[in-house]
């Protein structure tokens, strides 16, 4: 196995989240941390564009999107399984809810002014507007769910979650999956960053004693990385091979074509290159860099459009 890089920063929830899978399944990987906010140099000199946290690197091959760092983890460490036959359906459902419903009522709850108060304490103004600025752009202007309304809907999520774990470890049984680690990381960061806020865990105890067992997993083996080390293994590196044998076509654009990917509705930033292959689950550029190589950059088709770049 090639070595795994992720590039993250430290108070990333969706980083955590994959942070603990690497714990879960005991994989070695190597840490790179980039800036929170544009602009991402050496991030965006792998992925031509994307620049939300975090990204897996393995080689020359440059994975976007947990939900696909998720699946190509499971490909690499197939046991144990954050996909357990029995619901990973299910678990898949969940998890992209938890990844768009609850993080999004969790995070405008988080960032309510008490929350706002202790991440920023002590950061100059400047970059508190800074940040606010970019995560403004993210969300392509988009506004934040009112803080009272993310109040009463983050609770009404919570008490579905602990009627999901009551009388039993996980979300689903007696060990974790996928559903697990996507539901966790909006709670996580209520819990670590904005603890003034995580008063709203009192009325669940399931969910207390269920966030415990879900830390005490750990991130694995780490080691530091330099993201000029990353880009220079990107360089020297081979690429998987290419899924191509499998094209499905929904767009009645053909391999081979110039294309742009982008995020459907936040992160909105394109990535362009040469489409080598898209199957049922992913799509697969080609791209250029003058500081990265040739690259291969995936998407998830889920939460990402395709367009056929004009001539």
């Amino acid at each position: 196995m090639s070595d795994l890089i992720l590039h993250h920063y430290p108070t990333s929830p969706f980083a955590e989240k994959i942070r603990l899978i690497l714990g879960f399944k005991q994989l070695a990987w190597k840490s790179v941390f980039i800036p929170m906010i544009m602009p991402k140099p050496d991030l965006t000199a792998l992925t031509g564009g994307y620049r939300k946290t975090p990204v897996l690197q393995i080689g020359a091959d440059i994975y976007c999107d947990t939900a696909l760092i998720c699946d190509v983890l499971e490909e690499l460490a197939p046991t144990p399984s954050v996909y357990p036959d029995a619901v990973k359906g299910a678990a898949r459902i969940v998890a992209q809810w938890a990844d768009s419903a609850l993080f999004t009522a969790a995070m405008a709850y988080n960032f309510q002014p008490t929350g706002v108060a202790q991440v920023f304490a002590g950061v100059p103004a400047g970059s508190v507007q800074a940040f606010v600025a970019d995560r403004t752009a993210m969300r392509g202007g988009a506004a934040r769910m009112a803080s009272a309304d993310a109040t009463g809907t983050y609770k009404i999520y919570l008490q579905s979650i602990a009627n999901m774990l009551h009388g039993q470890d996980f979300l689903f049984g007696v060990q974790p999956c996928v559903a697990d680690f996507a539901v966790y990381h909006p709670l996580w960061f209520t819990q670590e960053r904005t603890p003034a806020l995580a008063g709203i865990f009192d009325d669940f105890p399931d969910i207390q004693a269920w966030m415990v067992r879900m830390q005490a997993i750990g991130h694995g083996k780490s080691g530091k990385c330099t993201s000029e080390e990353a880009l220079e293994w990107a360089r020297s590196a081979n690429h998987e091979p290419v899924q191509n044998d499998v094209f499905e076509d929904e767009h009645g654009i053909s391999l081979g074509s110039a294309v742009v990917i982008a995020a459907d509705n936040f992160g909105l930033e394109p990535t362009e290159g040469e489409l080598i292959a898209a199957t049922r689950h992913r799509y697969t550029l080609r791209r250029t860099d003058d500081r990265a190589g040739t690259v291969h950059v995936h998407f998830p088709r889920v939460g990402f459009t395709l367009k056929k770049v004009s001539p």
